[in-house]
């Protein structure tokens, strides 16, 4: 069992790294940059790093004390004038971030470290209570959150790729290059989707794990890659309205979608924009940037369908008889067992600066033979996100719920994501539109 000095260092090193992150993410942006232009997609960076300390210091220094479920009398006032006004991220309407009398850099950043050092004295003076460490842990995986964020949003603004002190490309000089072709034959039985109680941190939406029916099926041994996607965009597919649901017509008609957003057709073959780089499309690297309507669209084309978020978890997580004919009681917390992700499982943490070939992270395989299903690009699932039958909302309230309903489900994490966060439970959601963030897709036999 850690001991209480221990977990104090630990949760201290989570919050001191993913700050270390973040200021790298916006180190070389300069002041035009730190605001950016006006979209409905992003955030200006100079805004996103204050409520990043605004939300540190509203759950972790203004928290009134109370079991880490329910606070015991309202919230303090913040330490910064206005606070709640300028950062609120629920309360703060999207459109107009880029018109709030914001502080400068420099107060930004001062604001940042006063809250920071206030959290890292709470935690050295009062301990890691039960309250404090799922707090500590809410504000990291937060900033986890939008240190991804930050990354697409370089690439989205065509900014150079982020000056991340852990890149270290020579972690892929021993993983294989290439396709990673055929599909798992996967059994089915009851399946228990979701969380357990025994797990230091879970999301709302995670919670909790239930029995489900699930057929057996077969699931791609990798995601779809750019040369397979190259076919169905050389096959007419986004011309195609038969292959589109309606919905998904619709927004290609609205952005008069030809191909994958970042894709450029030139003399020499398909190339594509990363960050503020045109190079060639590497055939054997996940498809990235797609939404979940395109992602559809392929599936019509190619005979095949998305998983279901139940079937994607089983797939990652369940282990198999020894004559793999049933699933066990059992699950993994990670697609290889339990042991936490670490650079010969899979591309995370921003360590390459990218997507890789599907080939690759051959250790990080699930009990089928599934490659990749933690990292290098998020899944799109067929589902709409929505709660679990044991739903019970978190203390951070706007986290899940105004999202159910009208969210599709995304699983794994990408390259981008911060390995601490993950494990084969963890669901992400985007509306179906959104070709920004680093998703891809892998498909199911129908």
């Amino acid at each position: 069992m850690q001991n209480t000095q221990e977990h104090t260092e630990q949760l201290a090193g989570m919050l001191v790294d993913t700050r270390k992150r973040t200021l790298e993410l916006v180190s070389d942006l300069g002041d035009e940059q730190m605001m950016g232009p006006q979209l409905r997609i992003v955030n200006p960076p100079l805004w996103e790093i204050g409520h990043l300390a605004w939300f540190q210091e509203y759950w972790n220094l203004r928290r009134p004390r109370g079991t880490w479920y329910e606070a015991d009398g309202p919230f303090a006032p913040s330490t910064l004038e206005n606070a709640d006004a300028l950062y609120n991220s629920m309360e703060v309407a999207h459109d107009t971030r880029w018109d709030l009398p914001l502080l400068s850099r420099e107060d930004t950043l001062a604001y940042m470290q006063r809250v920071l050092d206030g959290t890292l004295h709470k935690l050295n003076t009062e301990g890691p209570t039960e309250e404090n460490a799922y707090f500590a842990r809410l504000a990291t995986f937060h900033e986890d959150m939008h240190g991804e964020a930050f990354t697409y949003t370089r690439h989205t603004h065509g900014l150079p790729a982020p000056p991340i002190s852990d890149h270290d490309p020579s972690l892929l000089d021993s993983q294989p290059t290439g396709p990673c072709e055929g599909d798992a034959e996967i059994p089915g039985g009851e399946f228990m989707l979701g969380a357990t109680g025994d797990l230091p941190f879970v999301f709302d939406n995670e919670m909790w794990a239930h029995p489900v029916e699930v057929a057996p099926f077969k699931m791609a041994r990798a995601p779809v890659t750019n040369v397979e996607f190259v076919r169905f965009v050389e096959d007419s597919g986004y011309q195609r309205r038969e292959l589109w649901s309606d919905e998904g017509w619709a927004w290609r008609e609205s952005v008069s979608a030809e191909h994958p957003v970042y894709w450029l057709l030139g003399d020499g073959g398909w190339s594509h924009r990363r960050f503020d780089e045109v190079e060639l499309l590497s055939p054997h690297q996940p498809v990235m940037h797609v939404n979940w309507h395109e992602a559809n669209a392929y599936c019509q084309w190619a005979g095949r369908r998305l998983p279901t978020e139940a079937e994607w978890e089983l797939a990652a997580s369940a282990e198999v008889s020894s004559d793999g004919s049933t699933i066990t009681s059992r699950k993994r917390l990670y697609p290889w067992g339990d042991e936490p992700p670490a650079p010969r499982h899979a591309n995370l943490d921003g360590w390459l600066l990218g997507p890789v070939d599907v080939a690759a992270f051959p250790e990080g395989d699930s009990a089928f033979g599934l490659r990749q299903m933690i990292g290098n690009t998020w899944e799109w699932c067929s589902d709409t996100f929505g709660p679990y039958p044991a739903f019970i909302r978190d203390p951070y309230k706007d986290y899940s719920e105004p999202w159910f309903g009208d969210h599709k489900v995304m699983r794994g994490g990408c390259w981008a994501t911060r390995g601490r966060m993950l494990r084969n439970t963890w669901r992400n959601f985007s509306t179906p539109d959104r070709r920004d963030i680093f998703a891809g897709f892998r498909t199911c036999a129908v």
